[in-house]
């Protein structure tokens, strides 16, 4: 995100924009992937919520988040655009809070990768959760990502 300390994220996250809301899609391929029509958006809110409920030294992939949401509201799944922005919008939240932070370091995005949208970049995620006790590996040698060795095994249940 471009600008971020001209911007008031808790305002953002408080945001509803008219959501919980359902939406059919139609495109065919769409539809293949996800498994269903019926789309799902959770408000930004939501995603602050479930992020706090993961305890130290343990993980959550924004995946699993969308999965619960889909779940939770009967839908086939959860608009996926929507839910990583909403996840960047609690992590830079909490940043700008005082108190009451958001473990959003403990949230990754698919197969263990770190998130370089977070406050701190990749290098603040993974010095949070080298704090927990987590080994971070790196992958590439032009594109360098950064992931959670063995993820899977500190994944919190929703």
């Amino acid at each position: 995100m471009s600008g971020e300390n001209k911007k008031d994220f808790n305002a953002m996250l408080n945001d509803s924009k008219d959501m919980p809301k359902f939406q059919t899609i139609t495109d065919k391929k769409s539809i293949e992937k996800y498994g269903g029509d019926r789309m799902y958006f959770a408000p930004p809110i939501a995603y602050d919520k479930v992020m706090r409920r993961v305890p130290f030294g343990k993980l959550l992939t924004v995946g699993t988040i969308r999965e619960y949401f889909a779940k939770q509201s009967g839908a086939d799944f959860t608009e996926p655009i929507t839910a990583g922005i909403f996840v960047s919008i609690a992590a830079w939240a909490s940043y700008q809070r005082a108190d009451n932070k958001t473990p959003f370091w403990r949230t990754l995005k698919a197969n263990g990768e770190l998130n370089a949208k977070y406050p701190g970049g990749m290098e603040g995620q993974k010095e949070m959760l080298e704090k927990e006790g987590h080994t971070i590996i790196q992958k590439g040698r032009k594109n360098i990502r950064y992931y959670v060795k063995d993820y899977q095994d500190a994944l919190f249940p929703l």
